[in-house]
């Protein structure tokens, strides 16, 4: 037996859609609008869209700000904003420095202040101010994640770059930003029209428009219109113009326009996202889009946002029409709220959207449910996510307020819910004894797409035999999240089934599903395609190389433009760009491990050694370095140090099987009771790889346990007749 190198490739993909040039003469500005549209134009400029960001002054603090009281501590460092004088104070070891306020973000719930950085930067100062409460507070401290688990995230620094503004949050704050970050010099020039997201945002460029408008008669139609509006846009369109900014999304290309489709320019994160509870409540920030696809008044294509908010963002229905947001498809409990509420009429536990749409807080920022689900107790019980009974009934306990529900409805609407939580919930913790349940869902037909997507991110694609055979199904799915979710998968299963669906999915008609089709072929290069698909081929190839580019000031994009060229078999380019990647971030171990790998398939062996050294110096506990570790050790023969990096990388991934059959070759020469425990392992964790059980046939048999190796091998023989080792090794014992 000998020790399968199978190297473990890390991918990831992320980011926000990287600005292009954008300063265009076609685009007029939003005062250009007010001569005909003036109401338009003031409620729009007073709008949280309009005042999305805005230029710091002595009158906006008077207006809006309270002094602080105290200094805020963050690390060996005290913050305190000087509003006179428009900076934030940090003092500490070094002294005292001043930060210029020069921008602020949002007011809803909360202001951010913004000051120049190094490079053209524009950085989120550390301290913001909570809007409702009038007090100052530590940004980045409050954006800490408090899982169910009980375990808490990590405050970053607030001079990293998820704190600056060129990288994270401009694209929804301004219009029409040109980026230009340069990345030789790792500088930014960045300029935008106007901050605030105005009226072109929106409805495009409106040069064309004003010139038309102004040779028109006033109160004559216009005789083209020449500007986009949102009355001639599908419900469709209508979503996805306010999900390019009002969802989590890794982008695919650069600059979303109006009536653009949102699977052609963005790829939604799901429930494999830490920052949802397992039934798809928020826990995190995530911006709308995820919850809102999951909404049953969304799936029947009747509603789209401006049905409840004007197109500045305002809410629609106030007082006493608060209801009338569901009409006209809910009329009867509209007209009679108290008898589907169990709750007075005029209480607030009548409001529709109190029950469906509660409203919960992240960093001090409330945001509203948008999966309209009715309150699941249940779920709470389970895994501590938010429902809206217990939101108001603080007092009470969820084993109340289920009791109640379940009392009210003969229905139990708890159990889908509760059902593909559960499912959510062991896929991430990586128990897979309902994956046939899980595999079910997902090919269902009433599956809903974001616990479908969700569910193919989760599951490893080798787990199981069974699961390339879902994903085949998945692929033919009709949503192009859930397409797009499969082809990434395949994309990590060489077979030709794989490759085949893989080069049927590059003429998609979304480009999500052609650029992770692209993605995932690049990973087969000893796999042919054949000429008739090399056209389409060759267009969706260069559709994911462009989606690595949309972000060239992102870790990630070199990181991931660094596994195409591994995949392609260009090692050297490869680790040009992991290094590119661990300039913009020099913590990123998945870049150091892939480096290693590299490095190791150019046979420069001490290099990827020095690499690994690095990764496992900032990361000791890091499974898929100290995996790598362990692979390059016992090529060298250090099996002793190749077996603790092994040890360390199956402690920190339990479920990875590599490790532990890797583990099964070394401790077969001279204990041979552990090798068979860890070939077991391997072998459970990967019942599909016929060589695992194989392996844990052959030291069965070296340890004289031959009827289960029999078994094992006839098991095995009954699946592939042509498994020529099985057939040998099953002769040999049986004599």
């Amino acid at each position: 037996m000998r020790l399968i190198c199978i190297i473990l490739l890390c991918t990831l993909f992320t980011g926000i859609a990287f600005g292009k040039d954008n300063s265009s003469p076609r685009y007029a500005g939003s005062s250009s609008c007010m001569e005909c549209h003036e109401r338009f134009y003031q409620l729009w400029s007073t709008s949280m869209h309009g005042l999305a960001m805005q230029p710091y002054s002595a009158g906006f603090a008077e207006k809006n700000l309270t002094s602080p009281q105290s200094d805020i501590g963050i690390g060996t460092e005290k913050y305190r904003a000087d509003l006179g004088q428009g900076v934030v104070i940090e003092s500490g070891r070094e002294g005292s420095k001043k930060y210029k306020i020069e921008h602020v973000l949002g007011g809803k719930n909360v202001f951010y202040f913004l000051t120049p950085f190094d490079k053209g930067k524009l950085q989120t100062l550390p301290v913001a101010y909570d809007v409702e409460k009038k007090e100052w507070f530590d940004t980045a401290a409050s954006g800490m994640r408090h899982f169910p688990s009980g375990e808490r995230g990590e405050a970053g620094d607030w001079r990293e770059y998820p704190y600056t503004f060129n990288t994270a949050c401009y694209n929804c704050h301004v219009s029409q930003l040109s980026t230009n970050y340069d990345l030789k010099t790792d500088t930014y020039h960045t300029t935008w029209a106007e901050p605030g997201i105005n009226c072109e945002t929106c409805h495009g460029p409106a040069t064309e428009h004003n010139k038309i408008a102004k040779l028109t008669a006033k109160g004559e139609p216009l005789p083209e219109l020449r500007i986009i509006s949102t009355k001639t846009m599908t419900t469709v369109q209508r979503n996805d113009l306010c999900l390019s900014c009002h969802a989590k999304a890794n982008p695919l290309a650069a600059e979303y326009q109006p009536k653009e489709r949102f699977y052609d320019y963005f790829d939604l994160i799901t429930l494999e996202d830490a920052d949802f509870y397992v039934d798809g409540r928020d826990l995190g920030e995530n911006y709308t889009g995820t919850s809102w696809n999951m909404s049953p008044c969304v799936k029947s294509g009747e509603i789209d946002c401006m049905h409840c908010h004007t197109s500045s963002g305002r809410y629609r229905f106030k007082l006493e029409k608060f209801n009338n947001a569901c009409l006209p498809c809910h009329e009867d409990k509209v007209k009679d709220p108290a008898a589907h509420t169990h709750h007075a009429e005029t209480s607030e536990g009548s409001k529709c959207i109190s029950c469906h749409m509660p409203k919960t807080f992240f960093a001090r920022m409330s945001r509203s449910d948008h999966s309209m689900l009715p309150p699941v107790p249940s779920a709470t019980m389970a895994y501590k996510s938010p429902n809206a009974c217990n939101i108001c009934h603080q007092d009470k306990e969820a084993s109340w307020a289920d009791a109640l529900v379940r009392k009210w409805r003969t229905r139990d609407y708890q159990q889908p819910i509760l059902k593909r939580a559960t499912l959510i919930d062991m896929a991430r913790k990586r128990d897979w004894t309902k994956l046939p349940e899980m595999l079910a869902s997902i090919s269902d037909p009433k599956r809903d797409e974001v616990f479908a997507a969700s569910l193919i991110r989760l599951i490893p694609p080798g787990q199981d035999q069974a699961v390339k055979g879902a994903l085949l199904m998945a692929a033919k799915d009709p949503s192009p999240l859930v397409r797009g979710a499969a082809v990434q998968a395949l994309g990590l299963i060489p077979s030709v089934e794989s490759l085949q669906a893989l080069v049927e999915a590059t003429a998609d008609d979304y480009r999500l599903v052609r650029v992770r089709a692209a993605a995932g072929i690049a990973n087969f290069p000893g796999m042919t395609v054949p000429a008739a698909y090399q056209s389409q081929l060759g267009k969706a190839n260069n559709e994911y190389l462009a989606s690595l580019t949309t972000r060239p000031d992102q870790w990630t994009s070199h990181y991931n433009l660094g596994n195409y060229l591994l995949g392609q078999g260009e090692p050297g380019k490869a680790i040009v760009s992991y290094q590119t990647a661990l300039q913009r971030d020099p913590q990123a171990i998945m870049a150091m491990v892939n480096m290693s790998i590299a490095h190791a398939q150019l046979g420069e062996s001490d290099e990827a050694e020095k690499t690994l050294l690095k990764a496992l110096k900032q990361a000791p506990d890091n499974a898929e370095a100290n995996f790598n570790m362990g692979l390059l050790r016992a090529e060298k023969n250090d099996l002793k140090a190749a077996e603790d990096h092994l040890k360390k990388a199956f402690t920190a991934d339990p479920q990875m099987a590599q490790a532990a059959y890797n583990l099964c070759i070394i401790t077969a020469q001279d204990r041979i009771d552990e090798a068979v425990s860890w070939c077991r392992k391997a072998s459970n964790l990967r019942p599909q790889d016929e060589n695992y059980g194989y392996t844990l046939a052959f030291y069965l048999s070296k340890r004289d346990d031959k009827s289960e190796a029999m078994k094992i091998l006839n098991a095995i023989l009954e699946k592939n007749p042509r498994h020529k080792d099985a057939e040998a090794l099953l002769k040999e014992i049986s004599r």
